[in-house]
């Protein structure tokens, strides 16, 4: 079967097809028809060997609904296949071989592929998976049909989770960080096919979709109509690790009694960024793994294997979860607060951080910060207080929350997670970021961190003087504190800071004792005659 009356490749496809590297990357702009050319490579493949398969995957189910699957029931006409398993998304070949359509949301989905083989492996937006995940695919890249060449492509634009990895491979012709064996790493088996909105002929002369990428913010402009791969060079938070960092929200149970807070990035024409904190204790916090989070309560003073980075302990260590957002603009203050009240519901939320300029700009007669304030106070909520907006100090603390596994971001959060790994340095100032365009949920995470943090009670520590320091997470400010509705052990065990045995069993025995005096039954007033 002749498959070009099918499929009619542009330059640069073609480009992309005619390779023989092992490992390819196609596109860096957006518009050039990359996921197109990934879908009709893998009909190709399977074509080419009879009775292989072959995998084509995104990160999420509706990005792959959206891009690859609208494109196969599309552009692939019935008569090039014999079925096609709408429940599994398999499509059967006339010759036999198949193509799976799948997708990796969480780090640890690409496991559902151990043990198969695929002749052919393309990966659509290639930067938003991990190097951990690519790595594992391409031990799944091999087919036992003779004289065959098993490879794979990645189809992309700069930025997101993936983008210093990527570029390092395909770009630079480096192993990146968290490549192992360097010395196996061969620059030869990477080929990048790089092209742009003018290699397509179909939108080379569409002035609307021009127009619509030239009014972008200036670093996602230089992404995706010029496909500059420096544009994020200097990322700050190179850290960032989708599987380490993010957890789904579905694994968590927020107990009631845990301090929540709120943090808010006012603005109109530019989105309100607001996002919902919890402080996690140390011992619950301490069966935290990189790969996901687990609500079970572990010992303080058990010696678990795989909880933590090697080298790192956290025993006793509290944790930050952020795990709602909500981003939007064109809210007027009053209407913020009430969307900020419905979405939290009837959670008690010790404190509202809100950014200082709000306390400054007036709309009406009171200040966005008191409006915001009036509903709020009147849905239950504290009124917000000024967030402290120390930058620097403010995302040397997050780079080291995130260094320590002291924060998890629920993947709920898009904008937060999106947002993080493309912020850059500023040139004239090099301990700050770069203001852009979209930065918004990571000023409202940034205030959520340095003030909230404090707020909740999970230490002294997080103040901006103290950046760049290893804060001591569960150091408790003042005296012992306890609360009615929460089990005792846990306030105990939150409290306990010592680390070795003789120690934390004394500082057991001190709170236990003024745990007793706390909650000792009050003597009823002296009848006076």
């Amino acid at each position: 079967m002749s498959l070009r009356k099918y499929y009619r490749p542009f330059q640069r496809q073609q480009q992309f097809h005619d390779s023989t590297a092992k490992y390819r990357l196609f596109g860096g702009a957006a518009g050039p028809g990359k996921t197109k050319a990934l879908l009709w490579e893998a009909i190709f493949q399977s074509y080419l060997v009879a009775g292989a398969d072959t995998l084509l995957l995104r990160r999420t189910y509706p990005e792959l609904e959206s891009s690859l699957l609208a494109y196969f029931r599309r552009d692939v006409p019935r008569a090039m296949y014999k079925s096609y398993n709408e429940a599994k998304h398999v499509v059967t070949w006339t010759n036999g071989s198949t193509t799976r359509f799948g997708y990796c949301r969480n780090e640890n989905d690409v496991y559902q592929y151990q043990g198969a083989e695929f002749l052919f492996i393309g990966i659509d937006e290639l930067t938003h998976f991990t190097l951990k995940q690519w790595q594992f695919l391409t031990s799944r890249n091999r087919c036992p049909v003779s004289n065959s060449f098993s490879n794979m492509a990645g189809a992309t634009n700069p930025g997101n989770v993936g983008h210093a990895w990527v570029k390092a491979l395909w770009v630079d012709h480096q192993p990146p960080p968290g490549f192992e064996r360097t010395d196996l790493y061969d620059p030869r088996d990477y080929e990048f096919i790089r092209a742009r909105i003018d290699d397509n002929p179909i939108y080379a002369n569409d002035a609307e979709y021009r127009r619509t990428l030239e009014s972008l913010p200036e670093h996602l402009r230089r992404a995706f109509l010029d496909g500059d791969w420096n544009v994020f060079a200097g990322q700050y938070f190179d850290i960032f690790d989708y599987g380490r960092h993010t957890v789904r929200p579905e694994e968590l149970r927020l107990e009631p009694w845990w301090p929540r807070w709120v943090s808010i990035d006012w603005g109109f024409q530019h989105p309100s960024a607001v996002y919902w904190h919890c402080a996690v204790p140390g011992t619950v916090a301490q069966a935290f793994r990189p790969e996901g989070f687990s609500s079970s309560v572990a010992p303080a003073t058990s010696d678990r294997k795989g909880l933590t980075p090697e080298g790192v302990s956290y025993s006793n260590a509290s944790r930050i979860v952020t795990y709602r957002e909500f981003v939007q603009n064109g809210l007027s203050p009053r209407m913020l607060a009430q969307a900020i009240a419905e979405r939290g519901g009837r959670e008690r939320i010790t404190d509202v951080v809100l950014s200082p300029d709000a306390f400054a700009h007036r709309t009406s007669e009171a200040s966005i910060a008191e409006q915001l304030g009036d509903v709020l106070v009147a849905n239950g909520l504290p009124r917000p207080a000024a967030a402290d907006d120390d930058r620097i100090g403010g995302w040397q603390l997050m780079y080291q929350a995130l260094e320590s596994n002291a924060w998890v971001i629920t993947d709920n959060c898009a904008k937060l997670i999106e947002c993080i790994p493309q912020l850059v340095r500023d040139e004239r100032r090099f301990e700050d970021i770069r203001k852009v365009d979209g930065d918004d949920p990571a000023d409202a995470a940034r205030y959520g961190l340095v003030s909230g943090g404090r707020f909740a009670g999970v230490g002294p520590a997080f103040v901006p003087s103290r950046a760049g320091q290893a804060p001591p997470f569960n150091t408790p400010a003042g005296g012992p504190h306890f609360v009615t509705g929460m089990p005792l052990g846990e306030q105990i065990a939150r409290q306990v800071t010592a680390t070795d045995q003789t120690s934390r069993a004394i500082h057991y025995q001190r709170l236990e004792s003024a745990a007793k005096q706390f909650f000792r039954p009050k003597p009823l007033p002296r009848r006076r005659w």
